[in-house]
């Protein structure tokens, strides 16, 4: 039994149908990509996924249970944690404070310093207000706070968006610390050189329907699908 199935989903906001059938599998202790052009659909299925999307057919199943139809609030207990896109801390609280906040509102939450661990960056910051730090320095604490819940499966969406080089390097690291440590990850993401260095296998959306899954050392080799699909050439995707 898989983590996480996706069977013939389609999610709809008011009139617009955005998700057509969409299937996919996440298996424990991996991490999956999300790739395709922006509006393809991949935020929507991680919205999907933690029940945020208004309307939602097809089946989502957790650990074998069906969720469609589930409480935001339901899905998060079981274990789905979700890092939306631009962070989204609170901004006039500190870097403490914001973990503190996600750390009370958990039954069974993680320890609060072993995020500073997990994090060093941040613990240099303990007392900077959210508004105060890097746009690396929030993606940081954004991930901090979902961790700190002790989730089973994060997902990331866009997390390098607008982030410098070096803290992508640094954020890759953090996130294949996170797999060693038990944690299941999706994340959608733009870069896909950063994507093919992390991840294991592939889901390539296009107009709300999968088009390619796979493992990345496949992807690479299909060429005709990174120019398609993702506009990129096998050199730029190993950059």
């Amino acid at each position: 039994m898989s983590l996480l199935e996706l069977d013939g989903v389609n999610a709809y906001y008011g009139n617009s149908h955005v998700l057509f059938d969409l299937s996919m599998t996440v298996e424990e202790n991996e991490i999956v990509v999300l790739l395709g052009r922006n509006g393809a659909g991949k935020t929507t299925t991680l919205r999907s996924i933690v029940g945020t999307v208004p309307r939602r057919t097809g089946r989502i199943r957790y650990r074998g249970t069906d969720i469609v139809g589930e409480s935001v609030d339901r899905i998060s207990n079981m274990g789905i944690k979700l890092v939306p896109e631009r962070r989204r801390v609170f901004p006039t609280l500190t870097v403490h404070e914001n973990l503190l906040v996600a750390h009370d509102a958990c039954d069974d939450p993680r320890d609060v310093e072993e995020m500073y661990g997990i994090f060093p960056a941040l613990d240099d910051h303990r007392e900077n207000r959210g508004r105060n730090l890097s746009g690396g320095e929030q993606q940081m604490l954004s991930v901090a706070r979902a961790l700190v819940q002790d989730p089973d499966l994060l997902l990331l969406d866009e997390p390098t968006e607008g982030l410098a080089p070096v803290i992508v390097d640094d954020l890759r690291e953090v996130l294949g610390q996170v797999v060693r440590e038990d944690v299941t990850v999706v994340l959608t993401e733009q870069n896909v050189a950063f994507s093919f260095e992390l991840a294991e296998r592939a889901y390539i959306i296009e107009k709300g329907s999968t088009v390619y899954e796979g493992t990345i050392d496949e992807l690479r080799s299909r060429e005709d699908l990174l120019e398609e699909y993702l506009s990129v050439s096998v050199a730029e995707s190993a950059d």
